[in-house]
């Protein structure tokens, strides 16, 4: 659960065209939906903290629980320079995480519910996120979509590049076990003008509507959705980012 050791510090450079401010606005479309008005809000998987400090400035109180270090340094910068105070940030994984109290929803951006890999690990991360959420609170996350995974990933290779940096990497999905792995070399040019390589393997799995369904229902939601675009569309055969909302009901 521990990756972006090497991406962390140029992560937000590498993906500087992900729509932060699109998604966010989903989730407040979602919270009036379901007609909830959460004050605290949990994100699983905050990464760098770009939702995390996103929702913040709109006027929530956030929690941000991710498993790595390197990647929640960066996050804590940036909360320093934008002066928001109640923004908690805890290192801690996604399958285990302990919170003092319960939240009125819980969103999980870009694909983090992939990295849960292992047999159990679903349902151990939704059992906690129904455990820490209010009665009636809501859960939204988004998944890559077997699709994607059959053909976007695939055996495919790619490179992400920014003014001074660039990774490439190549994938290996085995469709059968549904595990994706992603070998990864990033290039971070220094102030001397040479590159420095740093190498790492990430893995995501690959998780089918049913799955999800099911994993959420024996956790306790309830009014499960599947939707396949930020405007609360269904998804078809060409989608390949699912958005997920359930219902926490006790």
């Amino acid at each position: 659960m521990n990756a972006y050791g090497s991406l962390a510090a140029v992560y937000d450079r590498l993906n500087g065209e992900v729509p932060y401010a699109a998604v966010a606005d989903f989730y407040e479309a979602a919270f009036r939906r379901a007609g909830i008005k959460p004050e605290l809000v949990l994100d699983l998987g905050c990464g760098t903290g770009s939702m995390t400090l996103e929702l913040a400035r709109r006027g929530y109180d956030m929690i941000g629980v991710d498993a790595s270090p390197d990647m929640l340094a960066v996050a804590y910068e940036r909360k320093a320079r934008a002066g928001l105070d109640g923004v908690l940030l805890l290192c801690q994984d996604m399958r285990a995480f302990e919170l003092y109290g319960t939240v009125g929803a819980v969103v999980s951006t870009l694909d983090c519910v992939n990295y849960l890999t292992g047999d159990g690990d679903l349902d151990k991360c939704f059992s906690l996120a129904h455990n820490y959420l209010d009665p009636g609170g809501l859960f939204l996350f988004d998944v890559n979509t077997p699709r994607k995974f059959k053909h976007v990933f695939g055996d495919n290779a790619y490179i992400l590049e920014d003014e001074d940096c660039f990774c490439a990497w190549q994938n290996d999905y085995d469709e059968e076990t549904g595990l994706c792995r992603f070998d990864l070399s990033v290039f971070r040019r220094g102030e001397d003008g040479r590159y420095e390589r740093a190498d790492e393997e990430q893995v995501e799995r690959c998780y089918d509507r049913a799955e999800l369904t099911a994993a959420l229902t024996r956790a306790g939601f309830a009014d499960v959705a599947v939707y396949g675009g930020l405007d609360f569309s269904a998804p078809d055969e060409t989608t390949e980012r699912w958005y997920v909302s359930a219902v926490c009901k006790k």
